[in-house]
């Protein structure tokens, strides 16, 4: 058995399979419908759009004729609404027919099939009544209940659809990032040509400030590569000759000549995109309640439907008329007008509480895996942490103070565009050192810098630029070990040929992610930190949250593979990240929770989508995703309970004490029951509005 890719549905893999093959993964459909909105979602949600509007038109006028005497002769009012329901019943309502030959065809029950049997009842019954008045006792009319019916329930879809429209955006989000352009050299000059006409072993130029347009190897020059949309990793990756490009990463500083090595869909962006495709159409979207009901719930009802007739009809001799109606009765109030509110009410209501809390929930599937994650993964870099490198520690060599040591660092870092540059000066600027503009100014790339400051000669890297100019800094290795050890990038200041400090830099924690960890933990979670970064890097930050696993050197690609795996252990797993390097993991994993600070990629994938930096808000959407959760299966039971408490009178239990003139009356009891229902939904949908998280 196969399950649908679009409903979640079980379907035989047998030859007579609707089935449509992506990236040479083949998929099975339960009906056309999903067929097709699997094959051209957009075409499929505007077509919805257009049917979910026509229903609307034509069931609003149906329910006022019904209720209200706007035309005096009865014969007229049904005929009206006669001509008024055919476009709803079989246009509109058309997918609930084909699902149900679908769904006889593989011998399963479903919801589509329920709702045609009983809005096909209902309308077969209001013809007759319309047209043959004297054959049934009653003159009641059913033609509002199954426009209704069929008109709240592709609503209720339509809503559903709406919250996943945006889903696709993401491939196209990543394919956006990108360049256009090459600048190629070629017979001695530069040349810009589409990126699609780059072949492998073209040399081409990135000026700083530019995006590798493909990946490749270093040929000439140096600089430094923001590479965080891939790897996750915060501090930019100096490159020289030799060294790997990623296509889309960012040429921060120097001048590069690249060999292009990979092209197509062969390079490492294409291939995410592919990745976040087949994570996005593989995983399988929740698998409805009311559907799972319905595989026991529709033959249920037709079996007491024949049996009520035939015994009222054979046993009870109360004749044809009264026999085929309790037959209709039976198959009428068996379908739940309520259901089409059940899911979309409580979704509603529970989005709109989430968005008071800046907590975006992505559809129905998002809240039914939310309710069953034991296993929360973290992104580090944007997520866990700020992101952006900061001054952690000042360690003085020669008893100068913070504020002296800041003044020299900041002064000769103010006109670079290293990030670790930006965060001596902020750090040099909190501490009120006034850093003044230096002279002299030289980037010594993969080492650090010089600059003259005040007239003094300074100096501030690693310890390789230490010693090309003879600074002695050999001694100094039991200061140097702990910031080495925590993770931290550490950089020496020397002014004047004297080493002066050791400053330690590192991506430092959010101020929320302590207490979130906790909590998450406190619920019996099984908490894990995925990053591309170093492994020590990512210890140090591990061992300051506690976290129960750090998987680090961790690629995109491979990132997928860690959801996976978790998944093939049984564990239901949410992914919480901020990045594109994220994407693909984000998509792959049970639940995808993504930061609202984070990249568009990252948002468009995730399920859920924390508006505000605070992750603390990853326990708030886990805790109103499963009470939201609660409320639709209270909904979905209300649902069937007023319907199956009705089954027993339709199939005539009160016929032996009031007589067969007991189903002159139905229409009235059928049409409160379901306005009756539709309230508690609604009103028990409400109740979410006074949710709490716990804190």
């Amino acid at each position: 058995m196969a399950k649908d890719p679009i409903c979640g549905m079980f379907v035989e893999e047998g030859s007579h399979a609707l089935t449509a093959t992506l990236h040479g993964t083949r998929y099975f459909f339960c009906s056309e419908t999903c067929l097709t909105q699997f094959q051209a979602p957009e075409k499929a949600l505007t077509r919805l759009k257009q049917l979910v509007l026509v229903g609307t038109v034509l069931t609003v006028p149906i329910t006022a004729l019904t209720y209200l005497p706007l035309i005096p002769s009865k014969d007229i009012n049904n005929l009206v609404m006669f001509l008024l329901s055919v476009p709803v019943q079989f246009v509109v309502g058309f997918r609930f027919y084909r699902g149900s030959y679908d769904a006889l065809r593989s011998r399963i029950g479903n919801m589509d099939l329920l709702i045609a049997l009983g809005t096909s009842a209902a309308w077969a019954y209001s013809s007759i009544v319309t047209f043959f008045p004297a054959f049934f006792p009653s003159s009641g009319t059913y033609f509002e209940t199954s426009g209704i019916i069929i008109t709240l329930i592709l609503t209720g879809n339509l809503l559903e659809r709406l919250t996943k429209q945006r889903a696709s955006e993401s491939v196209r989000k990543l394919l956006e990032l990108q360049p256009t352009m090459a600048t190629v050299i070629r017979d001695g000059g530069e040349v810009d040509i589409p990126i699609e006409d780059v072949r492998v072993d073209d040399l081409f130029v990135v000026r700083p400030g530019e995006r590798v347009p493909i990946d490749g190897v270093v040929a000439e020059g140096s600089s430094a590569l923001d590479e965080s949309m891939i790897t996750g990793e915060s501090l930019p990756c100096d490159k020289s000759v030799g060294d790997e490009v990623i296509g889309s990463t960012i040429n921060k500083t120097g001048l590069l000549k690249v060999r292009a090595t990979k092209v197509g869909q062969d390079t490492v962006l294409s291939q995410i995109v592919k990745l976040v495709e087949e994570a996005q159409v593989g995983k399988a979207p929740l698998q409805r309640l009311a559907d799972r009901v319905s595989a026991y719930f529709v033959p249920s009802v037709i079996l007491i439907a024949t049996a009520s007739s035939l015994l009222w009809y054979f046993v009870g001799r109360i004749g044809l008329a009264y026999s085929l109606l309790a037959f209709v009765s039976v198959i009428i109030i068996a379908c739940p007008c309520a259901l089409g509110l059940a899911t979309p009410a409580a979704l509603l209501v529970g989005a709109g509480k989430g968005a008071e809390s800046g907590i975006l929930i992505k559809g129905g599937e998002n809240l039914e895996e939310a309710h069953k994650v034991d296993t929360i993964v973290f992104d580090k870099t944007g997520t866990l942490t700020k992101g952006e490198p900061s001054v952690t520690d000042i360690v003085p060599l020669s008893g100068k103070s913070a504020k002296t040591i800041l003044h020299f660092a900041g002064s000769a870092e103010i006109g670079s565009e290293h990030p670790l540059a930006q965060a001596v000066v902020r750090e040099a600027w909190k501490l009120q050192s006034d850093p003044s503009s230096p002279s002299g100014f030289e980037a010594l790339p993969g080492l650090g810098i010089r600059a003259e400051v005040d007239d003094r000669r300074v100096l501030l890297g690693n310890a390789v630029l230490m010693r090309k100019f003879s600074v002695p800094v050999e001694s100094y290795s039991e200061q140097l070990e702990p910031l080495q050890n925590n993770g931290k990038t550490a950089v020496f200041l020397a002014v004047d040929g004297e080493p002066w400090a050791i400053l330690g830099l590192a991506d430092t924690l959010k101020e929320t992610s302590v207490s979130a960890i906790r909590i998450l933990k406190s619920m019996g979670l099984n908490v894990i930190m995925l990053t591309g970064d170093n492994e020590r890097t990512a210890e140090a930050i591990a061992s300051s949250l506690n976290l129960d696993q750090v998987i680090a050197n961790v690629r995109p690609d491979e990132k997928e593979k860690v959801i996976e795996n978790l998944q093939a252990q049984g564990r239901r797993v949410a992914m919480v990240g901020d990045g594109i390097n994220d994407a693909p993991a984000l998509a792959k994993a049970d639940l995808g929770i993504a930061i609202g600070s984070g990249t568009d990629v990252a948002k468009e994938t995730g399920g859920i989508i924390l508006i505000k930096d605070d992750l603390r808000d990853v326990v708030k959407a886990l805790q109103l995703s499963k009470a939201t959760v609660r409320k639709i299966k209270e909904n979905l039971l209300w649902a069937f309970l007023y319907n199956i408490a009705l089954i027993p009178i339709a199939a005539g239990v009160l016929v032996p004490f009031l007589g067969p003139g007991i189903y002159n009356v139905l229409p009235l009891l059928a049409g409160a029951a379901m306005a009756f229902s539709s309230v508690t939904v609604v009103s028990n949908s409400l109740l979410l509005r006074r949710f709490t998280p716990k804190l």
